[in-house]
């Protein structure tokens, strides 16, 4: 649109060629590197990370080698989030706690300070670990002039973060993370294990160095922290191996009443031990001294580096405010004041708030610069007249906008088709759409009330294509998929390999269950994954057909009453553990058995499949031992597909993750091994069932005499509803007695002996309740219903109380995996 200002550019995309002045990090030297990008990598709120090759490089002189070389492929991140919500928080994070704009981005003395301190913790990581491989090199920092931000260059790490184990040993796991001594054949998770010990021992490797705030980026309390850490994918066949640390650029400022992870609490208070209130990246140099001074032939010829450490820390500290550190000394530095101004000049030029040639005039003169740091706190009429006042381009544009009709229309032209690429690279629109947007006003107009929208609520509302295809997806291809064959091999052909370009199947493994397709087993394994995917939305078609029917119902509700009493039972569908669709999945399956005469099969997947969530995951659970690899990776890929909806803490390799896999896959496996173990060791006794009419004996005289108790004091009816609490441990305590005491009785006869102790109770109960009471009190239907309600919950909660004492139990052979310790 020939426009006098400057294209915004977000991110850049596969193809583009780059130009750069990059300065290396060891040597005082500097090259012009041409560069590709090969992909988009990702970006948080630290910067957006890319993989590029190096299409050619020219040093000022010939002669002098540089790190970077034409035609090797390097890991590049630009310190700025493609996303504008995330710099905006990240922006004000840091000036909360610092009181000056996000260094990294516009700080090129705070850039070469973090990687001068990645060189010395990679020369510390051979000293510890015995090889510099455990910490990723970086080789060049340089400044990004068209997004407006300072940049590095490291080596690009072909690895994973980490493979979804299975492990149906997580009790002694958990021994061994408290710190029991554990004998190794009887521990699992051997990736997992390696990690976490790595990450520990690396921590505690950056504290000895003084390098205390960057070792929160490894802190694994924090939840988050396990991405930071890759495992090469050259040593897949050595758990132990292939560890490395890539990324030592925190993203947000941790400020002491502002914990955002579980572990931030222990790092605000060691912060405060330190003296140090608010957390960044900040390193204790003295400390880092002493540590070279202790193995100064490690890093013979790193003095030098040490001392240019020095000097770049000291315009970084001193480029903020940062009331916290710098105490009094704002009051009275000259020299403090003067870095933060020139820092502040600098640091314009480089986000592009002023361009060079302000930039000159600005270091003749700190009114100048006052007054423009001044304008930048006042908003909107502030931020328009820096941007008249920086740069002459945006004069020119503002001037043409106001006396060119002409211009106008290009510029709104300029701005739909900047929107319209942002939407497109977010999924909100198409190609084409994109493409008309990006020649027509009025069509922006139109989609941009719908910009603050969900992504695919967005595209739905503006594509007609894709909301056939969504709703084909969620009604239609369910059905498809289980009447064809087919289709549910090329369904399962998809995941696969998207299993492997996630790292949670290897090659060989995706072979393997390919090969299986056409087993009969599997075919009826695919159907009944369709079929639990048309139960996907029927509770949600459930909840909100009843919130209709009860606010039509009940017209005399206000408008924010019928708001929250719909809102109330959509959450209620949300929250309970047993929902319309997993009942349709647990009666499906029940069908199954019926219908085929088979328990063997679908024991696991028959309980399992009447709960919530954990559901979909009855049949991977349930295929485990015949098919193994395919149950780790549906169970894995349903899993951890459902947590990475989460913000921060559901990020693909963050602990969340592993947790989420765990408790839906290996736990249960782990409780399938124990109950197995236990169901062998109960075969050699004799089952008992006496104890049941004892206990159901004690049960209802302990709720006749509480009722008594109750009635006599407060002079109010007692019942199971105003006195749940009592009720309801009492029968749950009864059920896991009994259980307990049944000897050698199957787990399905100790279901049953809880449905009988639970039934029996309600009866006996109830029974005493209307003996008590006179003739002409008793009304024989509420007694039938109230009886009713009794049997069934009382019943329900015996069971339930079974299968949890069954479930807690340990493990028989518990014992047997602890080392015991020599005195």
């Amino acid at each position: 649109q020939e426009l006098f200002r400057p294209m915004r550019i977000g991110r850049y995309d596969s193809g583009d060629r780059l130009s750069y002045i990059v300065n290396s990090v060891t040597e005082n030297s500097e090259a012009k590197v041409d560069l590709e990008i090969i992909k988009f990598v990702g970006g948080g709120f630290a910067g957006q990370v890319y993989k590029i090759k190096v299409i050619d490089i020219t040093t000022s002189d010939n002669h002098i080698s540089f790190p970077i070389q034409k035609g090797n492929t390097y890991a590049m991140k630009i310190l700025i989030p493609p996303s504008g919500f995330s710099r905006i928080f990240r922006n004000a994070l840091f000036r909360i706690g610092f009181q000056g704009p996000f260094q990294l981005q516009s700080n090129p003395s705070a850039v070469r300070a973090g990687a001068i301190w990645q060189k010395f913790i990679r020369k510390a990581a051979k000293i510890r670990f015995g090889s510099e491989l455990f910490v990723n090199d970086i080789h060049a920092t340089f400044i990004d002039s068209t997004l407006g931000s300072c940049g590095e260059i490291s080596d690009w790490v072909d690895g994973r973060t980490w493979r979804l184990e299975v492990d149906d040993r997580l009790d002694v796991l958990k021994l061994f993370l408290r710190g029991k001594k554990v004998k190794s054949e009887a521990l699992g998770s051997p990736e997992y294990r390696a990690k976490k010990r790595f990450m520990k021992e690396f921590v505690e490797l950056l504290h000895q160095l003084g390098a205390h705030e960057f070792a929160r980026q490894y802190e694994w309390s924090t939840c988050k922290s396990q991405p930071n850490a890759l495992k090469r994918n050259d040593t897949d066949n050595d758990p132990n191996a292939g560890l490395m640390a890539v990324d030592f650029r925190a993203g947000l400022a941790l400020l002491p009443l502002l914990p955002m992870s579980p572990g931030d609490v222990k790092l605000i208070f060691k912060g405060i031990v330190r003296g140090s209130l608010v957390q960044f990246d900040r390193g204790n140099l003295k400390k880092l001294e002493t540590f070279i001074q202790s193995y100064k032939n490690e890093f013979n010829g790193m003095l030098g580096l040490l001392d240019q450490l020095k000097e770049c820390e000291r315009t970084y500290r001193n480029s903020l405010i940062d009331v916290t550190h710098n105490h009094v000394r704002v009051l009275y530095s000259k020299r403090l004041w003067s870095t933060i101004l020139q820092s502040a000049r600098t640091g314009w030029n480089i986000i592009n708030k002023i361009d060079i040639n302000t930039k000159e005039k600005f270091d003749k003169s700190t009114f100048k610069t006052l007054v423009f740091a001044f304008l930048g706190a006042i908003p909107i009429l502030g931020s328009f007249i820096r941007k008249l006042w920086g740069r002459k381009e945006m004069r020119k544009h503002y001037a043409a906008t106001i006396t060119s009709w002409s211009y106008i229309r290009r510029s709104g032209k300029a701005r739909c088709s900047e929107k319209a690429i942002s939407w497109y690279r977010a999924g909100r629109i198409n190609e084409k759409k994109a493409l008309k947007i990006s020649q027509s006003v009025p069509r922006f107009f139109a989609h941009l009330p719908l910009s603050i929208l969900p992504v695919g609520i967005h595209r739905m509302f503006s594509d007609k294509e894709y909301f056939k295809e969504r709703l084909f997806y969620i009604f239609i291809r369910p059905v498809k998929l289980y009447f064809s064959a087919p289709m549910r091999e090329q369904w399962l052909r998809d995941m696969i390999a998207e299993g492997q370009a996630k790292h949670i199947l290897t090659d060989k493994e995706a072979e393997k269950i390919c090969s299986q397709l056409k087993e009969p087993f599997i075919q009826k394994y695919l159907k009944s994954l369709a079929v639990h995917v048309c139960t996907l939305p029927v509770t949600q078609i459930v909840s909100v057909t009843l919130s209709w029917i009860y606010v039509s119902t009940h017209p005399q509700l206000s408008h924010t009453e019928a708001m929250a009493a719909v809102a109330a039972i959509l959450v209620l569908f949300q929250v309970t553990p047993v929902s319309p669709g997993s009942l349709a999945r647990g009666f499906y399956t029940l069908y199954l058995v019926i219908k085929e005469r088979n328990l063997k099969d679908y024991n696991i997947a028959l309980f399992l499949s009447f709960f919530k969530y954990i559901g979909y995951l009855a049949f991977p659970i349930q295929m485990t031992y015949r098919y193994p690899e395919m149950a780790r990776f549906m169970a894995g890929h349903w899993s951890t597909e459902a947590v990475h909806i989460v913000p921060v803490f559901g990020e693909q390799g963050a602990l969340l993750e592993h947790w989420v896999y765990r408790l839906f896959y290996n736990w249960p496996l782990t409780i399938r091994r124990r109950m197995r173990k236990r169901s062998q060791e109960r075969e050699n006794q004799k089952p008992r069932f006496w104890h049941i009419p004892v206990y159901s004996l004690i049960t209802i005289g302990l709720y006749t005499g509480f009722d008594w108790a109750y009635f006599h004091y407060t002079k109010i009816e007692p019942g199971l509803k105003g006195n749940w609490w009592f009720f309801i441990p009492v029968i749950f305590i009864g059920a896991a007695l009994i259980t307990l005491g049944s000897g050698g009785a199957s787990l399905s006869k100790r279901i049953v002996s809880g449905v009988l102790y639970g039934l029996f109770s309600a009866i006996g109960y109830v029974a005493i309740f209307v003996f008590l009471l006179t003739v002409d009190k008793i009304d024989l239907g509420d007694v039938a219903i109230t009886g009713g309600w009794y049997i069934f919950l009382l019943s329900v909660i015996a069971v339930i109380g079974i299968i949890i004492t069954e479930i807690r139990l340990p493990d028989p052979d518990l014992k047997s995996f602890l080392i015991e310790s020599k005195i």
